[in-house]
């Protein structure tokens, strides 16, 4: 019996509630299926609400909304930790991703937390990007009567350190809504400063909101709890590496990996468009080097363990910070490292191509272990794109890795803490610990007969993979443009057998290549997005959705500006009203960027 039979005619259900109800069971196995069964019953025997996740009835005092902007995660961590403390204390509170909330719903709301991270140059993460803008232009216009307060993170190695955060304060202010606790701009380690925060900010919203109670639609309630898994950042899975494999060529310039891991009892689940977190080890000689330039042994103890156990498994030594560099100036006492540490633009420059190492055989420092300590940041796990689909591969996970590495000027090369993990400590067979990051912000189009652009060069095609596998697996009738970009055909590559069949099959309809040094003049994605400008067009104004995975830097604005150019020439239209065009996609989760 096909799904859309078994909601009868009798259903207590809206025909809206239906229709959602039925999308969302159509994604679920059997085993889910089952778990969702219990779930659904045990509430109605107890009689409990599910917890809000989407728009919730406002009490008559107000409702609290918790809008959140998260490019990795974190914003929406620290977003779900304050909604957890506005529930003990009985307020009616909304939790919501800006990239799902409509921005003039801004109007009807009483009182207001905005929880956003800053990525790149001061610039907000995909899923704030539309709300961004509309506060700036002045679109949404004044917010007299709104109670907030905004609390940013970020990285303070970077110029513009939670630049995002201050400008949703800003323009919140000026739209006349009263900052109801102050800015909180957060570091990486921003864990208990969040939570004093979230405290001290529900404090003052509880002294002007009643409480009441809160509803949900069946379909957020099921989504809530087959999203839900004992396994997380903070409890990641203990899995498996199954396969690791060189997908580029012997002369490539690149070192790029294919990555297998058994998923098998975890019962993690992901979809499309989804990221895999994982934790890892420094390098143990990379540690002993370490402790040599600072004068340790490793024996120390510290609250991790030993020294050498904190180093390995607790702090970051492959990214590089600019408090390391001050902080140590400032214990050295060496005139040539305060020199460098006063210069903003060689600090910069030295965060973006060395190592910790780096700057301690240069200023070698004996250092205490608590000094050495407090210098370096917690270790974070790396995020990398899913490159499958549960529909194809079960209880597996796959990834497409790019191992980094740094030449430095003596000749020896620094590599990622994470990428070289993966490639060259781990043996096939080993433990890692993973955990699934959730991104409904690069989703596959509900309805499968919506046409699919996908543009992945390099490691950005790991996402696409993952989408060609599950549009197989659910026979979509929509058509699939794949454009993809790497320095050499024979050496670069990637998936390029699975590609090949995918356009004999005929589920991929077109598939656009830009090899760069294949040729004397370089030759980029962007380029072929221009040179299909027209049929491109045509394909946006037939309803296809557009996807953008890779690097954010150069490529992501490189793909914007093209694409912008396409629908100003071939829609013959302003640059101004290309612009709304393309945030009217974006609007419309037509325009979706993975990128970092």
């Amino acid at each position: 019996m096909q799904l859309k039979d078994s909601l009868t005619p009798l259903s207590p259900l809206s025909d809206e509630q239906q229709r959602q109800l039925s999308q969302v069971l159509a994604t679920l196995n059997t085993q889910q299926l089952a778990w969702v069964s219990g779930y659904l019953y045990g509430l109605s025997q107890t009689g409990l609400q599910p917890a809000v996740t989407g728009a919730a009835a406002a009490a008559p005092g107000g409702n609290l909304t918790i809008l959140y902007g998260s490019q990795t995660g974190n914003a929406k961590g620290v977003a779900s930790a304050i909604k957890a403390q506005a529930e003990t204390r009985g307020l009616p509170v909304t939790l919501a991703s800006m990239a799902d909330y409509k921005p003039k719903q801004l109007k009807k709301e009483s009182h207001l937390l905005v929880i956003v991270s800053t990525y790149g140059e001061g610039e907000p993460p995909e899923s704030a990007v539309d709300l961004h803008d509309q506060l700036k232009k002045g679109k949404i216009g004044k917010l007299e009567g709104l109670k907030f307060a905004v609390l940013g993170l970020g990285d303070s190695s970077y110029e513009f350190f939670c630049q995002t955060g201050k400008d949703f304060d800003d323009f919140l202010a000026k739209a006349g809504a009263e900052r109801i606790h102050e800015l909180a701009s957060l570091d990486v380690d921003y864990q208990d400063a969040a939570r004093s925060w979230g405290e001290q900010a529900i404090n003052a919203i509880a002294a002007t909101l009643s409480t009441g109670a809160a509803s949900s639609s069946v379909a957020s309630a099921v989504q809530q709890a087959v999203g839900h898994s004992q396994y997380s950042k903070e409890n990641p899975f203990p899995a498996r590496l199954s396969v690791k494999q060189k997908i580029t060529g012997r002369d490539s310039t690149k070192d790029i990996r294919h990555i297998e891991i058994n998923l098998e009892e975890s019962g993690l689940s992901y979809q499309p468009g989804d990221a895999l977190g994982v934790w890892f080890d420094n390098d143990a000689e990379l540690v002993s080097e370490v402790l040599a330039l600072t004068g340790l042994s490793g024996d120390e103890a510290t609250a991790h363990g030993t020294l050498r156990v904190a180093l390995t498994g607790h702090f970051e030594l492959t990214r590089l910070h600019g408090g390391f560099i001050t902080g140590l100036a400032e214990i050295a006492g060496n005139a040539a490292l305060k020199d460098l540490a006063g210069d903003k633009v060689q600090v910069n420059g030295l965060v973006a191509s060395a190592q910790i190492v780096d700057v301690l055989e240069r200023f070698p420092t004996a250092l205490s272990a608590e000094q050495l300590i407090g210098l370096l940041r917690p270790l974070t796990p790396r995020l990398y794109s899913i490159a499958s689909s549960q529909s194809e591969v079960e209880e597996e996970v796959h990834l497409t890795v790019g191992v980094v590495r740094y030449p430095q000027e003596d000749g020896t090369v620094r590599s990622g803490g994470a990428s070289s993990f993966l490639a060259d400590r781990l043996e096939e067979g080993a433990e890692v610990r993973v955990f699934v990051e959730h991104n409904d912000n690069f989703r596959l189009p509900a309805n499968p007969g919506t046409p699919v652009i996908m543009v992945g060069p390099g490691t950005g095609i790991a996402p696409f993979r993952a989408f060609m596998q599950e549009r197989e697996a659910i026979g979509a009738s929509g058509k699939n443009w794949l454009f993809f970009g790497n320095p050499h055909f024979t050496q670069d590559f990637l998936y390029q057998v699975e590609w090949q069949r995918y356009v004999k099959s005929g589920l991929l309809s077109k598939i656009s290549l830009a090899f760069s040094r294949d040729q004397a003049h370089k030759i980029y994605v962007q380029d072929r997005l221009r040179e299909a400008g027209q049929e491109l067009y045509q394909w946006l104004e037939a309803g296809a959705h557009f996807y953008v995975c890779g690097d954010a830097n150069k490529m992501a604005r490189d793909v914007q500006e093209a694409l912008l150019d396409v629908i100003a020439e071939h829609g013959h239209k302003s640059r101004e009203e290309a612009e709304e065009y393309l945030s009217e996609l974006r609007r419309a989760k037509r325009y979706q960027r993975d990128v970092y």
